[in-house]
C-alpha cells in the first residue's frame, strides 16, 4: 500500500500531486527570472540597512538618554510587528504621497513596486542589523577605545577608525545570516504583486490549476539558496574564530 501510494506521487500527475512539475517547461523562465527578482530584492535591501543600522547601533550606545531612547523605540516598533504589516503601511501609507518613476530594472524588475518594497525590507532589517552591529562593538576589547584615545583621536574618530573596523569583522557571519533570512522574508512582496519566488508560483499554480506542484518547487528553492549558504557560512566562521585564536 505504502509503494503504490509512494509510486502515485510521480505517476499520477493530477493538480493535487506534489510532484507534478509539468508546468516548467512553459514556465521555467519565468521561475529563473523569479529566483533572480528575490536575490536582487533580498541582497539589496540588506545592504541599504547597513548604514541605518550603524547609525541606530551607535546612538543604542550614545551617553545621551533622549538619543537611545529615539534608538531603542525604533527597533522595539519594527522588531514587535510583523513584516507585513509594515510593507503594508509603507507602500500604501508613506508611498501614497511619493511618486516613484516607473522603469524596468534589470529589464524584468518593475521600479514602481520594486523601490517602496526595498524600503520595507530595509527598514525592517536595520532594526535586527542595528543589534547585530551593537553587539559586534561591545565585543571589542574597551582597551582598544583607550588606546585610541591615548594617541590623540577624538571619540568619533576612535569609533570610525579603530572600533567599527574590528566590530565589522564580527558581525560578517550575522550579517550573511541577515541576508539569508531575508531570501525567505522577501516572499511578503508577493502581496505587492513584486515576481519573486512566491508570486511566480502563485501565478503558475493560477494559470495551469496545478494547486502544490509550484509552491513545492518554490519551497524546493528557498531551501537550495539557504541552507548550502548557512553551511557556507557556519564554516567560514569556524576558520575566522580559528584565525582569530591563534
Amino acid at each position: 500500500m505504502f509503494w503504490d501510494w509512494w509510486q502515485s506521487l510521480f505517476v499520477d500527475m493530477t493538480s493535487t500531486n506534489f510532484f507534478n512539475f509539468s508546468f516548467l517547461p512553459k514556465y521555467g523562465y519565468a521561475v529563473i527570472q523569479g529566483v533572480e527578482y528575490t536575490l536582487i530584492l533580498s541582497v539589496i535591501s540588506v545592504l541599504m540597512a547597513v548604514l541605518p543600522a550603524l547609525l541606530l547601533a551607535t546612538m543604542r550606545l550614545s551617553k545621551n538618554r533622549a538619543i537611545r531612547c529615539i534608538s531603542g523605540a525604533y527597533i522595539a516598533a519594527f522588531r514587535s510587528t510583523p513584516i507585513l504589516v509594515q510593507l503594508m503601511i509603507i507602500y500604501y501609507g508613506v508611498f501614497s504621497f511619493i511618486t516613484v518613476p516607473k522603469f524596468m530594472i534589470f529589464g524584468f524588475i518593475d521600479s514602481s513596486r520594486f523601490i517602496p518594497g526595498v524600503v520595507a525590507l530595509a527598514l525592517n532589517s536595520s532594526a535586527y542589523v542595528a543589534e547585530i552591529f551593537r553587539a559586534g562593538i561591545l565585543a571589542v576589547d574597551s582597551g582598544q577605545m583607550e588606546a585610541a584615545r591615548s594617541l590623540g583621536l577624538s571619540h568619533s574618530q576612535s569609533m570610525i577608525l579603530v572600533i567599527l573596523p574590528q566590530a565589522i569583522k564580527n558581525v560578517l557571519p550575522a550579517l550573511a545570516n541577515e541576508v539569508i533570512t531575508m531570501v525567505k522574508e522577501s516572499s511578503v512582496c508577493m502581496v505587492l504583486g513584486m515576481a519573486e519566488i512566491m508570486f511566480t508560483a502563485q501565478t503558475i499554480g493560477g494559470s495551469t490549476y496545478i494547486s502544490i506542484g509550484p509552491y513545492m518547487l518554490a519551497a524546493f528553492i528557498y531551501f537550495a539558496i539557504t541552507y548550502p549558504t548557512s553551511k557556507v557560512i557556519e564554516r567560514i566562521e569556524r576558520r575566522m574564530r580559528r584565525g582569530d585564536k591563534h
